[in-house]
């Protein structure tokens, strides 16, 4: 069975499912920042950059918290979050040619006022349990870049500053280094 990978208007289209990248590994970095600095340098030595990815390695979820909630903080964000509600329903209502001028400042309370009813809510039902905001992360503790492997020695040599004016990725080739260590005659294996 053929599948035509070919999408409407000539476009290739993704696989149904995300599926993880295929290829051959030839850096690896502390941070995102370093891997997109390695792919921009490729990018710069007209690399071919469609099989590229950053695979983010050994995914961690961290929860940074950011206060204490207390029973002001909660009307306060809630009234923040009902003001976007507001403002959205003031934009809209204010397009209907019979609104009065009064009906966007209306949204806009009637949003905060919301706002502040759910916010203090919120926190009602959570209030033992969870006492103080967070914000959730997902980060990665190294990232590598993975290349076609028809193309992954000319990507190493660019990364590394001797294949056509790369300006260096700054990241660890994934090379494994060869021991350079001197044998003895008894360590020499027998040629056959």
């Amino acid at each position: 069975m053929v599948s035509n990978q070919q999408g409407l208007f000539g476009t290739t289209r993704r696989p149904p499912f995300p599926t993880p990248p295929r290829g051959e590994e030839v850096a690896s970095f502390d941070t995102y920042e370093a891997a997109q600095t390695a792919v921009d340098t490729l990018a710069h030595s007209d690399f071919p950059l469609q099989g590229a990815a950053i695979v983010g390695n050994d995914m961690k979820s961290v929860e940074r918290v950011t206060g204490r909630l207390s029973w002001g903080r909660a009307a306060g964000a809630g009234a923040i979050s009902g003001l976007w509600l507001g403002l959205f329903l003031g934009i809209l209502l204010s397009f209907s040619p019979t609104a009065p001028a009064s009906v966007f400042p209306g949204a806009l309370l009637l949003g905060a006022a919301f706002g502040v009813l759910f916010g203090l809510a919120s926190y009602a039902i959570t209030r033992r349990r969870r006492d103080f905001s967070s914000v959730m992360q997902v980060i990665a503790s190294s990232y590598s870049l993975v290349v076609d492997p028809q193309h992954a020695n000319r990507a190493r040599n660019l990364l590394n500053g001797s294949g056509g004016g790369g300006e260096g990725g700054g990241g660890t080739p994934a090379v494994i280094p060869v021991e350079t260590a001197t044998t003895t005659s008894s360590q020499t294996p027998p040629l056959a």
